[in-house]
């Protein structure tokens, strides 16, 4: 990771810059891995061809998201997933759970992602990489380098660039077990309605086939100086929800329904 200090480069609004991003990652690689994945992950993998990605859930039976991941399809029996690091482990065993006679091999891979993000959130193009938050591009192989004529960055830009995307984090604005997808506002990238059955599908069509909405919901926010993750979101002095990730003083927490209805 970069650091910051009188030697760093500076940036300018609109720059893009480079940043090692943790990303915990895992390949499937087996005569079944295609259909296998697509029986338990919440997105549509049918459509996705060689050196496609998207995002998804991998749910409990109950519906409680388990892992958000990416799944990247590298060739027609090979798929690699990526999620945010220290949840390798969580995404491992979940998709172990039900692979029961199935053809397909699960295994760890110590890859590098290089994430590549403008610092006024606008799309990142003319880079080769695959997609991510915020109109950005991901770089993820086992010897991945920044691109040549982009700037270095910092931590603090890319979770800046992460809050202003409202993309949830897992162990911020996910805990395994017991987020729902309704609540992270990444429903329409990550959930197919169309796709067929996959275990936890019955919570996330119930919610969506009613209209329902859940008790809280992941919102962009600003906050005063000083007001750090894990604090009450305050109106008029009453809390209407908790911070779960802060830069500067923008913010995501998750705010009650009815605050948001009020």
């Amino acid at each position: 990771m970069t650091s910051s200090g009188p030697d760093a480069p500076t940036t300018s609004p609109g720059t893009v810059v480079w940043c090692d991003i943790a990303r915990d990652v895992v390949e499937v690689v087996g005569a079944d891995a295609a259909t296998y994945l697509h029986s338990q992950v919440s997105n549509d993998l049918r459509p996705l061809q060689v050196g496609q990605s998207c995002w998804a859930f991998l749910l409990q039976p109950t519906g409680k998201v388990d892992v958000l991941l990416r799944v990247w399809r590298t060739a027609d029996d090979r798929f690699v997933l990526d999620t945010d690091a220290g949840f390798g482990e969580v995404l491992v065993a979940r998709v172990n759970r039900f692979k029961i006679r199935v053809k397909a091999e699960v295994a760890p891979l110590p890859w590098r992602c290089i994430a590549v993000r403008s610092t006024d959130g606008a799309p990142v193009t003319g880079i080769d990489g695959l997609a991510a938050w915020g109109g950005g591009v991901d770089l993820l192989g086992a010897d991945v380098e920044p691109p040549a004529g982009i700037a270095p960055g910092s931590v603090e830009q890319l979770l800046a660039a992460r809050i202003e995307a409202g993309w949830p984090a897992m162990g911020t604005e996910i805990e395994p077990g017991e987020t729902i997808p309704a609540e992270t506002g990444v429903t329409s990238t990550a959930v197919s309605f169309t796709k067929g059955c996959y275990p936890g599908q019955e919570l996330v069509e119930r919610m969506d086939s009613r209209g329902s909405i859940a008790p809280r919901l992941l919102q962009v926010v600003d906050v005063a100086a000083g007001t750090a993750a894990g604090d009450p979101l305050l109106r008029d002095g009453e809390s209407i929800g908790t911070v779960t990730s802060v830069a500067g003083g923008r913010a995501l927490a998750y705010v009650k329904r009815s605050a948001l209805q009020a």
